[in-house]
């Protein structure tokens, strides 16, 4: 079956359920409960789960945040690339809101020790490989590594430029062939690369043909989906490849859920698109997304991150 590599972040989740988001000062009562995470593995788990082999790059500690991983990777079948750090494996702080919202704090640990050789190294041992997924929580050097060697074999590379507060590098985004942020991401990405200043929350408003200019803009020779949760997501293609697609911009809505918790939520989209393009090649692209969007709306259902992703069809 073809093969989806996904390069990035292993984290070990601690999660506050709460009425309200925290703010300075404040000392709030919460639930508590603690799994795995990082966007990398929530990624890697989304692929598996929606019928993808998967491979998982990135780098661990010596501890039980590795044990930890390893064991999951072994239990849902995903093949496991790991380098082991001196640093700590990843953690990261998380706080849910009643209605599903969240924040969250990351210790890097062992993700910022990634590095090219190993990924390239790693990479070359895979067969078949036709989609190569990136995010930003790793370096960018590693992750600049992981694209380009997916281009080179021919393998559809998907860079996912969160979180917003990651620095881009114009390299990155010319080494994509899809580029995935969120409105957030996606107003960060136009201010550094475009020079236009626009709120994250006016993103979803703007009309089609400003949004597909934008994206022009920002995307150049790359197909570019502004995922926008609720309000569903956008896609723009460049003209010269629409990706079977019949226009080159267009929207898609929602699906129609009982949100418990968005924590996680882009990775399943960007997850579950990897797994669709590596499985079904001729479908055209619009298809994919609609799959992509679906089972990202089916994981909100469902409280936590990497182990809320839904389980498909998996051989």
């Amino acid at each position: 079956m073809p093969r989806v590599a996904i390069v990035g972040s292993f984290n070990v989740d601690h999660v506050w359920r709460v009425a309200s988001l925290p703010q300075p000062g404040a000392t709030l009562s919460g639930e508590y409960m603690s799994g795995p995470g990082g966007k990398g593995f929530n990624q890697a788990m989304a692929a598996r789960r929606a019928g993808a082999d998967a491979s998982f790059i990135c780098a661990l500690g010596g501890d039980l945040g590795a044990q930890l991983a390893r064991s999951l990777c072994t239990a849902e079948g995903i093949d496991l690339r790991d380098a082991e750090s001196s640093a700590p494996t990843g953690t990261a702080g998380i706080y849910v809101d009643a209605a599903g919202r969240n924040c969250i704090v990351i210790g890097a640990g062992a993700n910022a020790a990634l590095e090219t050789g190993f990924v390239a190294c790693a990479l070359d041992e895979l067969d078949d490989m036709a989609v190569v997924l990136v995010q930003l929580e790793s370096p960018s050097e590693a992750i600049a590594c992981a694209l380009g060697h997916g281009r080179a074999t021919g393998a559809t590379t998907i860079l996912n430029p969160a979180p917003a507060n990651a620095a881009v590098a114009g390299y990155l985004l010319e080494l994509a062939d899809i580029l995935t942020p969120n409105e957030t991401e996606f107003a960060a990405l136009l201010g550094r690369h475009v020079g236009e200043r626009i709120e994250a929350d006016a993103v979803g408003n703007l009309d089609q043909g400003r949004l597909h200019a934008l994206c022009r803009q920002l995307g150049h020779r790359s197909t570019v989906i502004v995922t926008m949760g609720a309000s569903g997501c956008f896609v723009s293609h460049p003209e010269a490849n629409l990706r079977g697609d019949e226009t080159a911009c267009y929207r898609i809505a929602a699906e129609a859920v009982s949100v418990v918790d968005t924590t996680g939520a882009g990775d399943a989209f960007n997850g579950a698109l990897a797994a669709s393009l590596a499985q079904r090649r001729d479908a055209a692209f619009a298809e994919h997304v609609r799959f992509a969007g679906r089972y990202a709306s089916l994981s909100t259902e469902t409280k936590g991150a990497a182990l809320a992703m839904p389980r498909l069809a998996v051989s």
